[in-house]
């Protein structure tokens, strides 16, 4: 970690120009806490280096903490995508995909601009610099590092019971917990955990906008993107141009009450399920042979058989790397595939072939199908993840609460329940608490009105949150996308995608309550919940 060249002289500079009203740095004065943070020195211009067609990648150096400007720095990891129509180019569109842990810069690296793919349109993309930042602790931002491979490679192969909230008896969990977090402070320094938060996520992004020369950004973000994009506006109001959020979290759950914001998860994880097992019965056994008209008991069966007797998955060369998929791991990719409605024959084709012995479908899906906020075995984005969560939630040390939570998960009878409960124990034992946690509700006054995209039946991310966060909001304006799936952009059809275009580009909010129904034709409708 090192700091900016000519730090001094920034700083006072940039106190010669906030005392004239015109500092381009962070400056916005936190609303809790113990201390409010002094504006950070200005920084200079990003110096960019080519690294693709259409890309360029350079680093962009922030305060450690706001509060302290004057002291240690860290690097954060900056990719863009140029504009393919400079001469039309509006500006600068910062994006965060989500996780918490999903490094932006990846996705930023997946717009394939020659064949119009990629997570966003090609209208977008010719409009705007695309620009990804790794938030400090992801991807080449300085990744939280909590385990070691040999730990890594131990959990991808744990055994765990489903039958167990958590999968593993208490006493089990909570060894972990403490290993786990021990790991956090043996591979990152306090300080450096203890400043993960999304507002200081924001203030980041502040600080690259200003190196970037832009005076106003446009944002996107998706899932936990919909908590920093929110921050930034509450922040920063007067700096942002348009902004999209799409399958929200609940900033107040997401800030006041995480235990109750993973159980209500947890019931989304089990509403797609039970939207899978509707459609599959619907559908007739030409179309969902699994069951043979009962998916529910057929399932249920399966479950109990793989958890007895295990199906052994070899290798494949330059394919899948093998494995054993037992009941929980079948759970994993079940909990992963019912919520993408384009995966469910996936689905349905991994249940039959393990009924018939074979369990490499299952165990690919549960490989490398990842669902947000629980993880699952291979799940290389935990730690960064943990790490951000822990830094924003409130105080979480008493077991007690983690207990109740657990049991009233187990109460219900869920089938997806297990990987749910006890799943915060990690923030319970977090060795570097944020002391001057960020509390004020995040309503974005002052910023434009902000275009808020729910889905009706999202596995992450239920409807009732895009619509409290749409009161939150002010000024927001709710669309709602009918169907399954988390996230609405370049996933779910023209209606979605020209909403969110038109708000990014001109502005153009539709009417508040706009729904958007893309399912193609023929298609079964699964039952709302």
């Amino acid at each position: 970690m090192s700091s900016p060249p000519l730090r001094m002289a920034a700083a006072l500079a940039a106190a010669a120009l906030t005392l004239t009203g015109c500092a381009g740095g962070t400056g916005t004065a936190r609303a809790s806490g113990p201390a409010a943070p002094v504006p950070a020195p200005a920084p200079g211009p990003v110096e960019w280096e080519e690294c693709g067609k259409g890309f360029d990648c350079a680093t962009v150096e922030v305060p450690l903490e706001y509060t302290d400007p004057g002291g240690e720095w860290i690097p954060l990891a900056v990719t863009r995508h140029r504009a393919t129509d400079p001469d039309r180019r509006i500006g600068s569109l910062f994006i965060n995909p989500g996780g918490p842990g999903v490094p932006a810069t990846e996705t930023v690296e997946s717009i394939d601009a020659a064949k119009g793919e990629g997570p966003y349109s090609p209208d977008v993309v010719a409009r705007f610099d695309v620009v990804g930042v790794d938030p400090r602790g992801v991807g080449e931002s300085g990744a939280v590092r909590c385990l070691t491979d040999e730990q890594r490679a131990e959990q991808a192969t744990e055994d765990r019971d489903p039958s167990l909230p958590g999968g593993k008896r208490f006493g089990e969990l909570l060894a972990e917990a403490r290993t786990f977090t021990k790991g956090c402070l043996d591979h990152q320094s306090h300080e450096f955990l203890a400043s993960l938060s999304t507002d200081n996520v924001a203030r980041d992004l502040d600080q690259v906008r200003a190196a970037l020369g832009e005076e106003k950004i446009t944002f996107y973000g998706a899932s936990y993107g919909t908590v920093v994009g929110p921050m930034y506006a509450t922040l920063f109001p007067d700096r942002v141009r348009r902004m999209v959020i799409d399958a929200p979290v609940d900033t107040g759950l997401w800030q006041n009450d995480p235990l109750r914001l993973l159980d209500e998860v947890s019931r989304s994880n089990e509403e797609t399920l039970d939207a899978w097992f509707a459609t599959c019965r619907s559908e007739g056994v030409k179309a969902c042979p699994f069951g043979d008209g009962d998916p529910e008991a057929a399932f249920d069966r399966l479950i109990t058989e793989l958890e007895a007797e295990p199906l052994e998955v070899p290798p494949t060369e330059g394919g899948s790397p093998g494995g054993t998929l037992d009941g929980a791991m079948a759970l994993e990719a079940v909990r992963a595939a019912a919520g993408v409605r384009t995966l469910w024959p996936t689905l349905t084709a991994g249940l039959l072939a393990a009924e018939r012995g074979n369990g490499r479908g299952l165990l690919f899906v549960a490989s490398f199908v990842t669902v947000a906020p629980f993880g699952g075995p291979f799940a290389t984005l935990q730690e960064p993840h943990t790490g951000v969560r822990c830094a924003d939630w409130p105080d979480l040390g008493d077991l007690s609460e983690h207990r109740a939570a657990a049991k009233k998960i187990a109460a219900r009878g869920e089938r997806l329940g297990s990987r749910a409960a006890y799943s915060a124990l990690n923030c319970a034992l977090w060795p570097a608490p944020n002391e001057d946690r960020f509390t004020r509700e995040l309503t974005g006054a002052g910023a434009p009105p902000i275009l808020v995209v729910g889905g009706r039946l999202d596995n992450v991310s239920p409807h009732h949150w895009a619509e409290a966060m749409t009161e939150r909001l002010e000024g927001a304006v709710l669309l709602t996308r009918e169907g399954v799936g988390h996230t609405s952009y370049r996933t779910s059809g023209p209606c979605v995608d020209a909403a969110v275009d038109a708000a990014l580009i001109d502005g153009k909010l539709p009417a508040d309550g706009t729904v958007c129904d893309d399912a193609p034709a023929g298609t079964t409708r699964p039952p709302a919940p």
